[in-house]
Formats: C-alpha cells, sequence, structure tokens
C-alpha cells in the first residue's frame, strides 16, 4: 500500500473547520456515500470538522440520512451552494433551510460546471448571461434560498451594454469524487458509471485552490495497470484513496451494465407504460416533435416517458435524446435513475453538456414544472414545501427555441378516468398548479418570449401556449367542460376563443 491508501476515518480527519468540501453524485449516482458517512460520523463523535460550507454541483443522495443529508446537523455546516437540495418532504436539510438554520444557495449546473472549470483554471471570477431574469438573479433573489442567506452570491456587472451575472469563485479545500477503479497512484476510471459527473472538474477546481481530493472507488489497482486512455482523473490530482468493496453499483446491478455502454438491451425488455394521465400528456407532448427536431432534451418525471411512446407507437426511437448528465442517445431510464440512458450511443461529461445547451445545440426541450403563471412564468426551483432548486433548468431553457413544460393541472390527490378517447375527472387535486404568481421565477415567461421562444404548457386536460396577449387555451381534452373544469379553475382570464380537441388517440 501507498501512502496515498488510506482508511474512511483517516481520510475525512484532515478535513478542518470552516472548510469549504466539494461533493460530486448525482441523486443515487456515483454517490461517494462510505466517505459522506465516515465524514458526519467524526462530526457526531467529536463536533468537528463544523461550520463547513457544502458546494454541489448536482443533489448528491435521494433518500433518508444519504448524500447531502449527512451534513444536515446543526453547526456542521453554515453554508450549502448547489443547483438544488431535495424533491422529498421528509428532508432534514430542507428543514433547516426552511428553519433558517443554514443558508442556503441556489446556481443553476451549468454555472456551476463554468466555476469549476474557471476555479481549476485559477480565474478569481466567472461571468456569464444563464439566469438573467430569473430566481438567481441578483436583482431578483440572487439564489438566496432562506433569509438567513443576506446577500445575493453574485453581481450583475454590464460590458458593451449587455448584462452578466459575475460570480466570485470559491476557494475549494477538499473534493470528494467517486469512480470505479483507482491504482496505487490514484488514476482513477469510471467503466461502471452511467455518467462522468464533472468529477475532473472538481479535482482540477480543488487542485487549483491548494485542497485535497479524495477518491472513494469500488476496487484498488496495481500501479501502471489501467489503460491511460481509461484514465478519466490522474494520479497527480488525487491525494487519498478510499476503497469499498460494497460500493453501490450505480443503476443497480442488472440494469448498470445497459447504462454504461457494456450491453444494449431490446427496448422490448423496458416496460410498457400505463394508461394514465402521465402517459397522456407524454402522448400529446411527443407529438409536437418536428421531422427536424432530432437532438431534445427530457427533464425529470413525465417528459422522460416521451420516448417510450415513440416505442410503443411506432416500433422505434425516432430522436436523439440527450440528457444534462452525459447520456446521449438509447431510452432515458425511469425516475430512480433519472438522467441516465439504456443503450446510449456515446457518454459526455458532464461539464461539457451545458456549454452545448447555451450554444444552441438542442431543437426541444420538454421539461416538467411546479407552477405556471399568467406571465407564462414557470417554477421548478420551490413550492409545496420543497426545494428541489433548478438544477440545469435554467441552462438548458437559456437558449431552446421551443420549450414544453410537461404536468398534471393540479397535484395532491387528483383522480381520473381515462379511456374510449376522453377523460373523466373523478376527483380534483387539492394543490392548484396554475397559479396567479409563481413562489418563484425558474423561468422568466416575457423575457423567454422577447428572445423568440416557443412556449407551450401541456397537461392532462388541456394545452396552453404563452403568446403576446399572456396565456391562451389552444386546446381542451374530450370529456372536459372548458369552462367548470379549465377556466374556472384558473385564478385570471385566459384566452380562450378558438379551442381545439386534444386528439382522442391519446386517450385510448
Amino acid at each position: 500500500m501507498t501512502e496515498k491508501v488510506v482508511s474512511f476515518e483517516q481520510a475525512v480527519s484532515w478535513i478542518e473547520d470552516h472548510s469549504t468540501v466539494l461533493v460530486c453524485g448525482i441523486e443515487n449516482i456515483m454517490l461517494p456515500d462510505r466517505t459522506l458517512k465516515a465524514l458526519e460520523d467524526r462530526f457526531l463523535t467529536t463536533g468537528h470538522p463544523c461550520g463547513l460550507t457544502e458546494v454541489h454541483t448536482t443533489i448528491h443522495g435521494m433518500g433518508e440520512g444519504v448524500g447531502l443529508e449527512r451534513f444536515a446537523h446543526p453547526d456542521m455546516v453554515k453554508r450549502v451552494i448547489g443547483s438544488g437540495f431535495s424533491f422529498l418532504k421528509t428532508s432534514n436539510m430542507t428543514k433547516m433551510l426552511r428553519e433558517n438554520q443554514v443558508e442556503a444557495y441556489v446556481v443553476p449546473m451549468g454555472t456551476l460546471f463554468e466555476i469549476l472549470h474557471q476555479t481549476g483554471a485559477g480565474e478569481d471570477r466567472t461571468f456569464t448571461r444563464t439566469g438573467i431574469g430569473t430566481f438567481v438573479d441578483c436583482d431578483v433573489e440572487g439564489g438566496r434560498m432562506n433569509e438567513i442567506s443576506s446577500e445575493p452570491i453574485c453581481e450583475k456587472i454590464t460590458i458593451k451594454g449587455k448584462d452578466y451575472l459575475c460570480y466570485q469563485n470559491p476557494r475549494i479545500d477538499v473534493a470528494i469524487i467517486r469512480g470505479t477503479t483507482v491504482d496505487e497512484d490514484g488514476n482513477l476510471t469510471v467503466e461502471q458509471e452511467p455518467v462522468n459527473g464533472g468529477v475532473l472538474s472538481a479535482a482540477m477546481a480543488a487542485k487549483a485552490s491548494g485542497g485535497k481530493v479524495i477518491v472513494q472507488a469500488s476496487r484498488l489497482a496495481r500501479r501502471g495497470s489501467l489503460h491511460p486512455r481509461s484514465v478519466l482523473v490522474p494520479g497527480i490530482m488525487v491525494d487519498y484513496i478510499v476503497i469499498d468493496p460494497e460500493q453501490s453499483v450505480s443503476g443497480g446491478a442488472g440494469v448498470n451494465p445497459s447504462l454504461t455502454g457494456e450491453i444494449k438491451i431490446p427496448v422490448s425488455e423496458i416496460p410498457e407504460l400505463n394508461l394514465d394521465c402521465k402517459k397522456v400528456i407524454a402522448r400529446r407532448a411527443a407529438m409536437e416533435i418536428g421531422k427536424e427536431d432530432r437532438v431534445i432534451n427530457l427533464g425529470v418525471g413525465i417528459p422522460a416517458n416521451i420516448p417510450m411512446v415513440q416505442v410503443e407507437e411506432k416500433g422505434q426511437i425516432e430522436s436523439i435524446f440527450f440528457p444534462e448528465h452525459g447520456s446521449i442517445g438509447g431510452v432515458p431510464a425511469e425516475r430512480k435513475i433519472f438522467g441516465v440512458n439504456r443503450n446510449p450511443s456515446a457518454i459526455l461529461d458532464s461539464s461539457f453538456v451545458f456549454p452545448y445547451y447555451r450554444g444552441g445545440g438542442l431543437d426541444i426541450t420538454f421539461l416538467g414544472f411546479g407552477e405556471i403563471d399568467q406571465q407564462g412564468n414557470v417554477n421548478v426551483s420551490k413550492f409545496n414545501h420543497i426545494v428541489p432548486g433548478c438544477g440545469g433548468f435554467i441552462d438548458i431553457t437559456h437558449r431552446t427555441k421551443k420549450m414544453v413544460f410537461c404536468g398534471t393541472f393540479s397535484a395532491v390527490g387528483a383522480e381520473f378516468q381515462i379511456g374510449n378517447g376522453k377523460l373523466t375527472i373523478v376527483k380534483e387535486g387539492k394543490q392548484p398548479k396554475i397559479v396567479k404568481q409563481v413562489e418563484q421565477i425558474t423561468l422568466n415567461g416575457p423575457m423567454a418570449y422577447k428572445n423568440g421562444q416557443e412556449l407551450l404548457y401541456i397537461t392532462e386536460r388541456c394545452v396552453l401556449r404563452y403568446g403576446e396577449e399572456g396565456l391562451e387555451l389552444l386546446e381542451a381534452a374530450p370529456g372536459i367542460d372548458i369552462d367548470k373544469d379549465i377556466c374556472k379553475r384558473i385564478p385570471f382570464a385566459i384566452k380562450a376563443d378558438r379551442v381545439k380537441q386534444m386528439p382522442e388517440e391519446i386517450f385510448q
């Protein structure tokens, strides 16, 4: 063994109070959770390290007591900066955030990756136009997610007549990253991971800051035995190695090979969708894909069903689906491992996805929504007592010409009967999703419309569009009373003088 290979306890023992800790992971994918547990155990036993600043590009850990939840202790963490926090109402970190026990800031995922690139290059600041007019704009909320977060995390600077958000690049004291195989020198490979997770950018940011890099892997290889083309993070950037032979397999052992490209499974092996309101929305959304719309981004939730709609109804996948974590082609996987594709044709590093998006590489995107308001604004970042943040949403919507937002008309307890070409509302949801004013602006509707972007909103009972006169009702489901089930449930007037019927076949 060399000096780099240490126990989990040793790896976290040198992390000092008030350090800035950067953690990789995409929910439960590439999650270095055993290292995080060692860090949590040290704090619970000794009270140190305390006053940490935790930074993450993507929510890491999805479940009770894992990932980001391991930092959810009073005094352990002073500030949390990330693209989101949790989709779960049971999250202790969200509880701390809402009770003002921790400063919490949201920065778009693509911007965070750019910040890591700039930090790794030794630059002091990062400039971007992404997020102007949304809640991360310092003239709006500055990414602040609670009252204790008193100062905006960015400032606005005008350069040659154009506004930019300017971020002070952080000093990264420690980066905790994960892979599959690491050799005795610290060279790291990710052959059993379905994405790269930006771990190279994380390591470079830490080294440029004078910080340390901890690598967690499932197996240790002899020095010099790894093929150089397989190495993602070179050993010169790694300080400590910890080995977890029981490290969880991203996606699960049965699914993982089809996510990493090791094998391609028959599409027939993927379960068909049940006929419910989510499938209805996905079917109607899929009709928006034109012949020229080849490269498509899909958001979490309902949009991820669109490829299976193509398979079921056309016998093949006609489009190239490209989620923000880097898988290109194939079929997006289920919600619990969102962001990866089965049978991908390529896997791009997460940190390079967003420059492609911002450069106009997407033809169309399908995204979810938490709330929509009369200005066409969309909120996915803070609603109904959860704080999922924006993830890559703001980066995706920055330049994509056509955006289709998919979601149910209401939430919490809604029940429907679907069949025979029509929709029947059995029970209305308790939580309205079309509101007078969104709680937080994740997409600025008027600004997007002014930029020439097309905004469409699809629910199980109607299709809406944002235009010059505000929200307009384009289509209503067969079996729906337009006035009673749509217009009177929207707390503002909408244009509804040329309403067509949604296609009957999507309700069969």
